[in-house]
């Protein structure tokens, strides 16, 4: 799995990927992979009312990504809350976002709880 993002003809680079580019409407032609990338913290919290299944506290953060000179902006869970605005992060697999058996909204089998959070390069 990659964490994804998109660029359009034009130039235009966006996570996540969306089959038209929001600021130009041009296709995305181009895949880029972030998830082997460095990004920096630009602001961060810790949600304590999570949705089921989420754990508590939950620490969120907006990363910056530099593709090409482009800034490229994702949001994600954070792997702890020890962290600072201007930290420097990799993205890293987890294959459980979310538990599935506390959510009880759909059947698990439809669910697709992994992806990716930011950690900390210490």
């Amino acid at each position: 799995m990659t964490l994804e993002a998109g660029q359009c003809f034009n130039g235009h680079i966006r996570y996540p990927v969306h089959p038209r580019c929001p600021a130009c409407g041009g296709e995305i032609e181009t895949s880029i992979d972030l998830s082997d990338e460095t990004g920096e913290i630009v602001t961060w919290t810790e949600s304590m009312s999570t949705p089921p299944g989420v754990r508590s506290p939950n620490p969120i953060a907006i990363v910056e990504f530099s593709v090409d000179g482009t800034a490229v902006r994702a949001i994600g869970q954070l792997t702890t809350n020890e962290v600072g605005i201007g930290d420097a992060v990799r993205p890293a697999f987890t294959d459980e976002l979310r538990d599935v058996d506390a959510t009880m909204l759909r059947e698990p089998e439809s669910q697709g709880w992994d992806g990716y959070r930011f950690d900390p390069i210490r």
